[in-house]
């Protein structure tokens, strides 16, 4: 009753448009910064002209070189533009940023070999603070996706929030979710890359590597891959004295939703979305490998709506 009542006051105050039958409405989008170790950190801070205090959700990009928009050089489907379009459309205001290195934070980029998972988990939380700072919000929320799911929880409890949401995240360490990966590589692979990703799971750099793996285990990405394989997100997430939500959609080819029937088992209140025919970047989609890709490189198509109900609703809902 609350939400109803504060959407219609909203109506009031604010024009809102119509669409397909729902309330919408406008809302404003700004660049703002955070300095950090090596430069500044470049995102989009939208405000919803719905109520004086907004709740506002931290969007954390998944793994790469994925900028604010859910994009890399190689493909855009501006998936998080259209995630936090929606919750904006929606009520809730957000921050999305490009991780130091990529796009416009390019120049706070730290060099590979000093760079740690920990570095991303305090770029988070000097975001939440950030939003802190701004008493025109309402609640905090942090809402990571895929590898952002894992910085999201960590960050989440290093720093007071109201509440985490997990979009596609493994259920797993990094090291296990790499090693069952290679499973589906030719044996005499497995035979070389397995015994070499324990030793770093165990903290210890290889010396060798034959340069057709670099692009995995190159000396100068080992110490990060150390520093990300200590984390189970199992373990994380239950620190986490928060509303939870954890959404997966079922034909994602990225992250099962074993790993989201991990996650809640690690965490039993928190509240489990499992969305049909959405695959790992909100689109829809079957589980056909072809198809499937193909949507990582379609802009104009829409994410599920049913994901934007269920973050709305949840968010609303906790309120």
């Amino acid at each position: 009753m609350k939400n109803i009542i504060g959407a219609l006051l909203a109506t009031l105050i604010f024009p809102a448009f119509q669409v397909q039958g729902q309330i919408t409405f406008p809302f404003d989008e700004d660049t703002v910064s955070i300095v950090r170790e090596g430069g500044q950190i470049y995102g989009s801070l939208i405000i919803p002209h719905y109520e004086k205090k907004p709740p506002i959700a931290l969007i954390i990009s998944g793994s790469g070189p994925t900028d604010r928009n859910g994009n890399n050089p190689m493909m855009t489907n501006n998936s998080l533009k259209m995630l936090a379009d929606s919750l904006a459309a929606a009520g809730i205001g957000s921050i999305r940023y490009d991780k130091r290195g990529v796009a416009a934070s390019m120049s706070a980029g730290i060099v590979e070999i000093d760079l740690r998972f920990e570095d991303y988990v305090k770029d988070a939380v000097s975001w939440v603070e950030f939003i802190r700072k701004d008493s025109s919000f309402g609640k905090i929320w942090i809402i990571g996706h895929s590898e952002g799911s894992l910085i999201g929880m960590i960050a989440a409890s290093q720093i007071s929030v109201d509440g985490f949401m997990s979009l596609a995240g493994p259920g797993e360490s990094a090291d296990q979710l790499i090693k069952r990966q290679l499973k589906a590589q030719p044996q005499f692979v497995q035979d070389q890359l397995l015994p070499k990703i324990d030793s770093l799971k165990n903290g210890f750099t290889i010396d060798k590597v034959d340069p057709a793996y670099f692009a995995l285990l190159r000396p100068s990405v080992q110490p990060y891959l150390i520093s990300w394989f200590k984390y189970d997100p199992q373990v994380e997430i239950k620190k986490l004295l928060i509303p939870i939500q954890i959404v997966q959609g079922d034909t994602d080819i990225q992250v099962r939703t074993e790993d989201a029937e991990l996650l809640k088992t690690a965490a039993p209140e928190a509240k489990l979305v499992i969305i049909n025919g959405m695959n790992h970047i909100f689109k829809p989609s079957s589980l056909d490998r072809q198809e499937n890709i193909a949507t990582y490189r379609d802009p104009d198509l829409p994410i599920m709506q049913e994901l934007v109900i269920s973050i709305t609703k949840f968010i609303f809902d906790a309120d």
